[in-house]
């Protein structure tokens, strides 16, 4: 009889509000993609006691993601008015959580998110948040903000699941562009890491086909020894890459071991918890350029340092 009633009354409460995100004028669209019927896990807490806590809704799920080209932003500056927005629509907020206070590294990789270069999340900036229409106790829709920055560009996706009619969600790109908070952006590489979350240590030399790290010293390592010294608790993962040139396992064996050659002159020549650092090989599943030419080829023979997160 009560859900009747709350049926009823919702019935007669005429359609809900429009949901309408104005983005900043210099945002472009990376990626779409709908499925239906569909579910989705939408996060409404924090990353505890290993996993997420979700909503599971079913129905018609919409992504997109979007590139805003402003350097030196912050996640809030980006996220502020969208929720803003959200509320405006009549949506409950159930998350509303920080890079940090998400957690971090555990609660990005818990959560959907559509793939770089598409979608780019920084591990260190990062907001997230969960917003939510109800049908008494029913969760019909749900839409979940992920907002994140690099050094040149922030980031946005948008997804939006549950009972969807054709013209629940309007996006447009209207907005003022949003000013850096006035934070000089450095280019050193601690503060690389910290932004994008990943570098490459682009002055190392192996001989081709082999595994053995060259004599160096390599200022990329010194580098990032100081850095790991600096932040004690960071915990990193050194991950080796290939050209297309031989099969695929053998290039995921090659460009793992030389991500442990890595790993092993930190921790012999610099000193390095070798409890913070992993090494794995990425063969030639990843590339930065072309594999057609040589110059391509060689940017894509790489090891590059991502970081993990906090212990």
């Amino acid at each position: 009889m009560i859900r009747a009633l709350l049926a009823l009354l919702a019935m007669l409460a005429g359609p809900a509000l429009a949901l309408e995100f104005n983005l900043p004028s210099n945002a472009r669209q990376t990626v779409v993609r709908n499925t239906a019927p569909d579910i989705y896990d939408a996060p409404v807490g924090v990353f505890a006691n290993g996993q997420v806590p979700v909503v599971t809704v079913e129905g018609e799920v919409r992504r997109s993601a979007w590139r805003v080209s402003s350097p030196g932003l912050t996640p809030f500056q980006v996220m502020r008015p969208l929720r803003e927005q959200l509320i405006e629509a009549g949506f409950e907020i159930m998350l509303d959580c920080r890079a940090k206070t998400c957690g971090g590294f555990d609660f990005r990789f818990a959560t959907e998110t559509l793939p770089g270069p598409n979608m780019y999340v920084n591990i260190r900036a990062f907001q997230f948040v969960t917003g939510m229409r109800k049908t008494g106790d029913t969760v019909t829709e749900v839409v979940t903000l992920f907002a994140s920055t690099s050094a040149t560009s922030a980031y946005v996706q948008i997804i939006h699941a549950g009972t969807l009619s054709e013209d629940t969600v309007v996006i447009e790109t209207a907005a003022a562009r949003p000013v850096s908070n006035g934070q000089a952006v450095q280019n050193d590489f601690a503060s690389q890491l910290f932004q994008q979350g990943h570098a490459v240590l682009a002055d190392l030399e192996f001989e081709t086909g082999a595994t053995t790290l060259g004599a160096g010293p390599f200022e990329t390592l010194v580098q990032l020894a100081a850095f790991l010294k600096a932040q004690p608790q960071m915990r990193i993962v050194l991950v080796g890459h290939t050209d297309t040139t031989g099969g695929l396992q053998g290039n995921i064996a090659i460009s793992r071991a030389r991500a442990a050659a890595v790993r092993q002159r930190l921790i012999d020549a610099h000193g390095a918890d070798p409890e913070r650092m992993d090494a794995q090989g990425m063969g030639y599943l990843a590339p930065l350029a072309s594999n057609l030419d040589v110059a391509g080829r060689e940017k894509n023979r790489r090891v590059a340092v991502v970081l993990l997160g906090e212990d």
